[in-house]
């Protein structure tokens, strides 16, 4: 097999290694197996057209235009003419089609299901990025800038998946584009025949020649993976590293632990609200009477860095039989049980089980994992509720306004970690709160003003086509504009409520649904929904509505008296009553086994101890910027190592015979590797003379630079072949005038080549492979005297 050859299948292998990151994405990976043959036939045309030989240009046309009728076949046969010849009608199929699959992408979660839009989209981006990869390894020779593209697709699906082997695809990409520079660096040193390669090896005798780098090129790579895989685990500010045990992915770990870091759930959340195609996600039967508290609590959001809310970092356990009291939940708070069965639409694909709250008891089939904070179930390694059927018996908690009134102080610890402000938090938000909320006597009094003021007095619109703000002074600017939708809602209240020294957290989920003639109920993408949730005492996490025309007000909080928004007038204060309540702690309903893996904490606790992403010490950050400059001086570092060589040969000297001698010979060698990185390679069997025409000749030299190169070889010629050299000055002088020619004559690809990837730079590889082969031949050589009997004299 032909070197280019071997370069076009390691350059097709490494574009389908790479797309093996994008298996997470989606829920079959058939679309892979589809990929295989086209990628195959992509290169073969590349492969046939270097052959005959076409011109690079035309070379990548005919794979383009290959590409182009590959896709209309699998894709669009019925609209092409004799379903292969694309047309208007397939283009503009194709297009609709690739919007529809844009489509799905904002619609469905991960993993989507493998639709003929989404399908497209995968197939033809590989496509176009096996070509990219195809036209710069083989088509230019240059395989390092085709690591670009491989990038892109890697950065891509890592970006949107949310698994927990994110390492191997890292692994199987960074593998192929290995793969293909040790191909490159083969061909091009096999390129040079004998010169490299050596008499024939004697038996016993150490590896030499173009062996010895490429092996060294395999060593080195396999170090450079291994560094890249294990250096995280030595970095605390990296979280364990790629091959950490416990993860970061859902349901990562083994046994009964592992930890959960959950990606954010409102990216679709308001393209549900807003979709013209309201289907339905879920189908509900339940043994109670009113749903209007029927909830479907996805996830809680309990961090806020003052521009949005996100899922903090959970231990997660197997599901327990009996799920454990909710934190903070007295005996003396009426409760009652509820029992749901829930149907999942065949495309709603959710990491987590929409559930009514709080969850006694969870029957479903599958790898599910529980999360005691949030009280939440996440599905393990893939599983969603994509068709899932499942029984959730719940608890419908009914506190009354006064034994929310007469909640005392939480736990310290629950205080601490549910009231963080950000320093970034505009003061309007705090002032605003404490404004609406004036001669309230206790935190419930606060809390119900301030969902009044939202919902009823406030002046405020529900809009779902307002932007979601970014930045420090989002909700300042939608306390000012009032105009949101239920995410705005939540976010301002929990915040507000944060500043005010309650408890607060954003739960999202479904809004109760639309009840059915067959005594179903049914919920659509349009009743996804977000509302704050604020810790009481002895009630635990206690749901409120402040988005006005959503969802329904908990009876707890409507008023009782006229003229008042307040349900009882004669409440106690919030100073009142600070002493422990004599319901039962929270952690005496826990299990055993979830104790000891720090899902209960102190009584009524809540937060389950996390590092805190924003209390990095300096050391840690010290680390970071250190990190950041190897990734950054990675790819400059052979323009680095040539401006250096540069330096030295072309520096100052010594003023005896000697030190001018060894300059001219090192402004020859300057000389030689600039011509080869502007590619004309060295030929080392002619003399300084004959080298020199060949570069005025090839590099198409003026008669100034040409000048400055023959009165180099002339210098050289002085210093190798007369007895008494006479010393030449201005020998760094020609050498820049000459590469100054050299630089003209050439394009802007190839100066930048010579800038950011010199070729010369090769002579790093075959430096270090020398002195692995002297000291394998050192080694050898020292073993038969290791080997002698201690009496035995050589």
């Amino acid at each position: 097999m032909s070197g280019r050859a071997r370069l076009a299948l390691c350059a097709a292998a490494a574009t389908l290694m790479a797309s093996c990151a994008l298996l997470p994405l989606v829920a079959e990976p058939t679309w892979l197996l589809q990929l295989v043959p086209l990628v195959a036939v992509q290169t073969g045309v590349g492969a046939a057209a270097r052959r005959v030989p076409l011109g690079r240009t035309l070379t990548v046309a005919a794979q383009a235009l290959v590409t182009v009728l590959l896709l209309t076949l699998v894709f669009a046969r019925q609209h092409a003419v004799v379903g292969l010849v694309p047309g208007p009608d397939t283009f503009r199929y194709l297009a609709e089609l690739l919007q529809q699959g844009a489509d799905d992408v904002s619609r469905y979660a991960i993993p989507a299901p493998v639709t003929d839009g989404i399908k497209l989209m995968l197939i033809g981006g590989v496509l176009v990025i096996g070509l990219l990869v195809d036209t710069l390894a083989v088509t230019f020779r240059s395989a390092a800038p085709a690591g670009l593209p491989l990038l892109a697709l890697y950065s891509v699906a890592a970006g949107l998946s949310d698994g927990g082997a994110d390492w191997l695809w890292f692994l199987l990409a960074a593998a192929g584009y290995l793969m293909l520079l040790l191909a490159e660096g083969r061909d091009r040193l096999a390129q040079w025949g004998r010169v490299f390669g050596g008499a024939p090896r004697a038996p016993g005798a150490p590896e030499t020649g173009a062996v010895a780098p490429v092996r060294t090129g395999r060593r080195i790579g396999a170090v450079a993976l291994g560094v890249a895989l294990m250096v995280p685990l030595a970095l605390p500010a990296m979280h364990g590293g790629l091959l950490d045990p416990a993860g970061t992915g859902v349901g990562s770990g083994s046994g009964g632990g592992g930890t959960i870091s959950a990606v954010n759930p409102l990216v679709s959340l308001r393209d549900n609200l807003n979709t013209n195609d309201d289907r339905q996600v879920l189908t509900l039967r339940t043994d109670t009477n009113d749903i209007s508290g029927l909830y479907l609590r996805i996830v809680s959001l309990d961090e806020f860095d003052g521009t949005t809310w996100t899922p903090a970092q959970r231990h997660i356990v197997p599901v327990p039989g009996k799920l454990p009291a909710p934190a903070g939940l007295g005996q003396d708070i009426k409760r009652g049980e509820v029992r749901t069965t829930v149907r999942a639409a065949d495309w709603y694909a959710q990491n987590w089980l929409p559930m009514p709250y709080p969850p006694s008891r969870v029957q479903v089939d599958g790898r599910w994992r529980y999360e005691p904070v949030g009280m939440t179930v996440v599905g393990d390694r893939g599983q969603t509720t994509r068709g899932q059927t499942y029984q959730v018996t719940s608890l419908d908690v009914a506190p009354t306004a006064r034994q929310l009134a007469a909640a005392p102080q939480p736990p310290a610890a629950l205080q601490s970690e549910y009231t963080k402000v950000p320093s970034s938090l505009p003061k309007v938000v705090a002032r605003t709160a404490e404004e609406i909320t004036a001669g309230a006597r206790n935190h419930y009094e606060e809390a119900v003003k301030l969902q009044d003021w939202f919902a009823v007095t406030g002046g405020f619109q529900y809009d779902t086509s307002v932007k979601v703000g970014r930045g420090a002074g989002a909700i300042a600017n939608f306390l000012e504009k009032k105009e949101g939708f239920c995410v705005h809602f939540s976010f301002a209240m929990a915040a507000m409520a944060r500043t005010l020294g309650i408890p607060a957290r954003v739960a999202v989920g479904f809004a109760p649904g639309t009840p059915q003639a067959d005594g179903t109920i049914a919920v659509n993408q349009k009743d996804a929904h977000a509302w704050p949730e604020l810790y009481f005492e002895g009630v635990g996490w206690t749901r409120f509505e402040p988005t006005p025309t959503r969802g329904t007000t908990p009876p707890y909080t409507q008023s009782d008296t006229p003229g008042s928004s307040l349900p009882e007038e004669a409440l106690p204060s919030r100073g009142a009553s600070s002493a422990p309540s004599a319901s039962a702690s929270p952690s005496e309903s826990c299990a055993g086994e979830l104790r000891r893996l720090q899902g209960c904490g102190s009584p009524s606790a809540a937060a389950v101890p996390h590092r805190d992403g924003g209390g990095t010490d300096w050391w840690g950050w010290l680390l970071i910027g250190l990190g950041a400059l190897v990734v950054l001086a990675v790819p400059l570092s052979p323009l680095l190592w040539r401006r250096r060589v540069r330096a030295r040969r072309l520096g100052g000297h010594a003023r005896t015979p000697q030190g001018a001698a060894a300059h001219t010979l090192a402004a020859w060698e300057e000389l030689t590797d600039s011509a080869w990185d502007h590619g004309i390679a060295p030929d080392e069997s002619l003399t300084p003379r004959r080298a020199a025409d060949r570069i005025v000749r090839l590099g198409q030299l003026d008669p100034a630079a040409g000048g400055a190169v023959h009165r180099l070889a002339d210098a050289v010629e002085q210093v190798l072949y007369a007895p008494r050299p006479r010393p030449a000055a201005g020998a760094a002088q020609d050498v820049r005038r000459a590469v100054e020619g050299l630089r003209a004559r050439v394009g802007a690809g190839t100066r930048l080549r010579a800038l950011f990837l010199p070729r010369s730079s090769v002579r790093v590889l075959w430096a270090v492979s020398a002195r692995w082969s002297a000291l394998r031949t050192r080694a050898a050589a020292a073993r038969p005297a290791l080997r002698r009997p201690s009496g035995q004299r050589g």
